[in-house]
């Protein structure tokens, strides 16, 4: 092939790789074939090594946007996690947690203690492994989907609001106990996170524990009934300890 029908050809592959939406077999393809030619490689090698190429490109792209849309308010990794100083009920149960079986048998997670423990960093942790792994996640805090359901209801869409909330494989709402709710939030939150009870997974983060939740949503018998579903066959996590911010806030003083 002469020089001309080589660069015509090149920028033919080029043009069917963006309109075919291959970005990494548009980005690589030259280097590919000069390393097949170079190595001698079979027609299988050279088409394996470009298309793995793609692959890798679209799994990278599909990770990214399954974290951008699950909306953490930043990024923290469970690797960043210093697992000695977690609570000891954490870390007896961080390998269990970290395997994410509980997504695939749609079990819930309680994570409960006081401020500083490392609870929103843990459940956000196990959220963004869960994007990486393929699970759609969606992180939000309690008050703030209490809000959203309010407003679906009185735009008249919250049954589609319902639907979209039901698919998430792992719903993050953390702050539970912060802020008390009026009775139309606190049903409203308990008809949607019941319906997730047994066939999807939720973690929910709380400094209170359940003798206290009557607190937040002034019923009783509905506060028994939100226990009741959230916590079946559920992980019950005890982050009673020492602060993280404090002890990080001590150490910056100390420095």
């Amino acid at each position: 092939m002469s020089t001309k029908e080589r660069r015509t050809a090149y920028k033919t592959i080029e043009e069917y790789a963006a309109y075919l939406r291959m970005s990494a077999i548009k980005q690589n393809f030259a280097e590919v074939i000069k390393n097949a030619e170079l190595k001698d490689l079979s027609y299988e090698e050279f088409l394996l090594i470009l298309l793995q190429k793609e692959w890798d490109k679209r799994q990278q792209s599909g990770q990214e946007s399954r974290i951008r849309i699950a909306e953490f308010p930043y990024k923290k990794y469970l690797e960043d996690i210093s697992v000695d100083d977690l609570p000891e009920d954490a870390r007896k149960k961080f390998k269990t947690l970290t395997s994410l079986e509980f997504i695939q048998d749609g079990q819930n997670i309680i994570l409960a203690g006081n401020p500083g423990t490392g609870k929103t960093h843990l459940a956000i942790g196990l959220g963004i492994k869960a994007c990486i792994e393929g699970y759609r996640v969606l992180f939000t805090t309690v008050p703030l989907l209490v809000n959203q359901l309010k407003e679906s209801r009185s735009q008249k869409i919250l049954r589609a609001f319902g639907n979209k909330f039901a698919k998430y494989d792992l719903v993050i709402a953390d702050e539970l106990g912060y802020i008390s709710f009026d009775k139309e939030g606190s049903e409203l939150l308990f008809t949607h996170l019941s319906l997730r009870s047994g066939r999807k997974s939720t973690i929910i983060t709380t400094n209170l524990s359940f003798e206290r939740w009557s607190e937040i949503f002034h019923d009783p018998v509905m506060t028994a009934a939100m226990v009741d579903r959230l916590t079946h066959k559920s992980y019950l996590i005890n982050m009673n300890g020492n602060s993280f911010r404090l002890k990080e806030t001590k150490a910056w003083m100390q420095t």
